[in-house]
């Protein structure tokens, strides 16, 4: 078993992927592991992160930046690659984009084997030719390549699917609990970066159409990000700030969403989405986008535990959540049989997956 297992990614900001590795931390360092959380930078309003857990600072101070681009790169380059000699993992995991690129190349030849973590849709995550270029040859060099779907298999050539394997999100046990049954909050929420990849407009767009129909029915979009104040002007602009309310972060999403009616995800290229697993668990009933990277298609079945909306149609969410609002007992069912999900996403069960596959990786460069 490893003892020492090193985390990269750029920041503990609340997202997604971050609370992932956050609770993944958590679970590691309180069985036994010594964690190093590593980080570009250091955020505010960050996830917090287990007191157990090392934390490290890769990035080069203001005193080592100098006017040249190449240099500082070189200098954040060797940082990073004295940060795995100085704390000696015997397994790397990385998150996320260029963070991935770097795990590989920083420690090649050090002989710790790397294992690196798509968290989006590919295409999205290596947005540009030559990112791609790096990531699907790159990432042969990976001991292990972590993906969220099924459908992120065929961005990559076939030496990188080779070792390419789909592991669970590790959700936060505060999720798991009995499921309400009673009358809900009239609210539809939502929870996540506020950013244009979330696209919040489409929902609240499609809200709009209906706020007449269902005057005492809120919606409110939990998180923050550079599109917030955008929102809040367009929803001023609709003369709906007592309907539409968008409160910023929260830290207890539990209880905000424990009561709801209706779950929304509006995105436009996601992974396997937390917030809409964490939905289903609680028993909520979900409206997402059928959006790629297949995230959404592989937890909803359309019509039976939730609904599927194509990506930015406005008619068809607003359809949609009609559907829920005009049959609740129809809603429940469908809430009912999204709480099945929890069976496949205990916490037990899913942070042993991602502990046994980092120990495999660890013992299988231990044999060589």
């Amino acid at each position: 078993m490893a003892k020492r297992i090193a985390l990269y990614i750029s920041a503990l900001r609340k997202g997604g992927a971050e609370r992932v590795l956050v609770n993944l931390a958590d679970y590691l360092a309180e069985n036994g592991y010594l964690v190093t959380m590593v980080t570009q930078y250091k955020k505010e309003n960050e996830y917090p992160l287990n007191p157990k857990v090392k934390r490290v600072i890769s990035d080069i101070t203001e005193e080592e930046t100098t006017g040249s681009r190449v240099v500082n790169f070189k200098r954040r380059f060797m940082k990073l690659r004295n940060i795995w000699k100085k704390e000696k993992p015997e397994v790397i995991l990385s998150f996320i984009g260029k963070n991935n690129i770097l795990a590989i190349l920083t420690s090649f030849g050090l002989g710790i084997p790397v294992a690196v973590s798509v968290r989006s849709e590919p295409a999205r995550e290596y947005y540009n030719g030559w990112m791609r270029f790096l990531a699907k040859n790159l990432f042969a060099l990976a001991d292990g390549v972590i993906l969220q779907t099924k459908e992120c298999f065929s961005f990559f050539p076939e030496r990188v699917k080779k070792k390419a394997v789909i592991l669970r999100n590790p959700i936060n046990s505060s999720f798991f609990r009995e499921r309400y049954v009673g009358e809900r909050d009239k609210t539809i929420v939502t929870v996540g970066r506020v950013d244009q990849n979330k696209n919040h407009q489409m929902l609240i767009n499609a809200f709009a159409e209906i706020a007449q129909e269902y005057p005492d029915y809120q919606l409110i979009i939990y998180g923050d990000g550079d599109q917030r104040e955008t929102l809040l002007k367009l929803v001023e602009g609709m003369d709906l700030q007592e309907r539409i309310l968008l409160p910023g972060n929260i830290d207890n999403v539990p209880d905000a969403i424990y009561k709801t009616r209706v779950f929304v995800l509006s995105s436009n290229k996601e992974g396997m989405p937390n917030a809409l697993i964490e939905a289903m668990i609680m028993g909520l009933t979900v409206v997402s986008t059928d959006c790629p990277c297949g995230g959404p298609a592989e937890l909803i079945d359309h019509g039976v535990n939730g609904f599927l909306t194509p990506v930015g149609d406005v008619k068809k969410m607003k359809d949609n959540l009609q559907k829920v609002l005009n049959n609740l007992q129809m809603a429940d069912e469908m809430g009912e049989r999204a709480a099945g999900t929890s069976d496949i996403y205990r916490p037990e069960k899913v942070y042993g997956e991602w502990e046994n596959y980092l120990n495999l990786l660890a013992n299988r460069k231990n044999r060589r």
